[in-house]
């Protein structure tokens, strides 16, 4: 009795052993062992093979069967296991007969009977747990099932966004000539008819005519940043390099919007370290770039005073130029930064309906800068001010297409404007 409990109690290490252990497969021979030890000690002392506990045995392949699983392996050794264990069951019994016990064969009957009842109960309990078992897992598969159905929808649903989505960008970029053609001639008639209207000195003609000429400028600007977003996003945007003159480059960005910002009564100061001339980039988005955000500058400043630092970093192979253009307008709420760049986002009703924007202007600078290889960033204070300082590469060799416009320029053992400016 005292082996008997023992081992029946040793079933209790197994779980704790399991948790601290790496080895499920030795522990669960270990416990197929155990139990085929138990019901065979059990027998050899109290009956031999005539033993009431005898039945027991038919709960060692349901043990099993949820121990190993469908290793053929596994099944291989416990079915050996079991044998073994049965030879040597009968040779004792055999050659060693049990010792005569002094139990009534009445008490022998109703152990039987206790004993069938108990396996019976057993099996019931297991079968019952393997058949919840064998429900989760079918509600699991089947759950798994519409989670990959859903997966595959939103597969799908995802190719026909891009699809539309690439639809779109191409029409647009397709109809640039439709739509910039008849702006243009907007405007070049607008043209033609205030030099007559000036050479009349007609001053009536010549206000309308300034707001028709303004009015397409602004519309052609506009449909451009549309266009150029879209393009950007279609991947169909490139570069054309060049050799240029950074100080004229900027100089012309300035001269753009010197009498805008002198009806403002803002003041430019503009300084360029030295080092700052020639450099290979794309001219025209390197100056557009320029001009957004020297007119965001120039826009959001009244009587005040906008700085304009160009300097250029040697940092290993990789040379960029940073050009910080500081003003001491209304400045940005700092909640509002990180929504800065993106597409449509105009800060605040007040600013909107107060100096106009569709917040398209620095979401297709900053595109356009990660394009050329660099960056834009932003730093601001509501009431003091803003600085947008531009990063772009001063040697960019190679043309490459906008990839969703979010081309980076850094590589190994480049720096990256983030750097860059750190070290600023």
């Amino acid at each position: 009795m005292a082996v008997l409990a023992v081992s029946i109690l040793g079933f209790w290490a197994f779980p704790k052993l399991l948790k601290k252990l790496d080895c499920y497969n030795v522990l669960a021979i270990a416990s197929v062992q155990n139990l085929i030890f138990c019901i065979l000690w059990s027998c050899y002392w109290y009956g031999g093979v005539n033993s009431p506990t005898l039945p027991w045995v038919l709960t060692i392949p349901l043990l099993a069967f949820f121990y190993i699983g469908p290793s053929s392996f596994l099944r291989t050794v416990v079915i050996t296991l079991f044998g073994v264990n049965v030879l040597i069951f009968l040779g004792l019994a055999i050659i060693a007969p049990p010792a005569p016990n002094d139990i009534p064969s009445a008490h022998m009957e109703s152990l039987g009977i206790i004993s069938t009842i108990a396996v019976s109960l057993y099996v019931t309990m297991m079968a019952i747990y393997y058949a919840k078992v064998y429900e989760s897992q079918t509600e699991l598969e089947a759950e798994m099932r519409e989670h990959l159905q859903t997966a595959l929808e939103l597969r799908r649903a995802t190719e026909d966004a891009e699809n539309a989505g690439a639809a779109k960008a191409e029409f647009l970029a397709k109809m640039s000539h439709e739509l910039r053609t008849p702006l243009n001639a907007v405007i070049n008639y607008s043209e033609m008819l205030l030099e007559e209207a000036q050479s009349e000195d007609d001053k009536d003609a010549i206000s309308d005519l300034n707001k028709i000429h303004a009015a397409g400028h602004h519309l052609l600007k506009l449909i451009n940043e549309v266009l150029d977003l879209s393009k950007i996003d279609a991947g169909m945007m490139g570069l054309f390099n060049e050799e240029a003159n950074f100080r004229d480059l900027l100089r012309a960005s300035v001269d753009e919007f010197r009498s805008e910002a002198q009806l403002r009564g803002n003041v430019f100061n503009v300084d360029i370290e030295a080092g700052v001339e020639i450099v290979t980039m794309d001219r025209q988005k390197a100056g557009q770039v320029l001009s957004q955000v020297i007119d965001n500058a120039v826009k959001f400043t009244r009587n005040g005073l906008i700085n304009i630092h160009v300097s250029r970093r040697i940092n290993d192979s990789r040379d960029m130029i940073s050009v910080a253009v500081r003003d001491t307008g209304i400045g940005i709420a700092e909640h509002e930064l990180p929504t800065l760049f993106q597409q449509f986002t105009v800060l605040g009703d007040a600013s909107s309906s107060k100096y106009g924007g569709t917040g398209l202007g620095l979401a297709l600078s900053q595109k356009l800068c990660r394009l050329m290889g660099g960056d834009l960033k932003a730093h601001s204070v509501l009431g003091e001010g803003s600085c947008f300082t531009i990063f772009l590469p001063v040697s960019h060799h190679k043309t490459r297409d906008a990839v969703n416009g979010s081309v980076d320029g850094t590589g190994p053992g480049k720096e990256s404007p983030e750097q860059i400016l750190a070290a600023a």
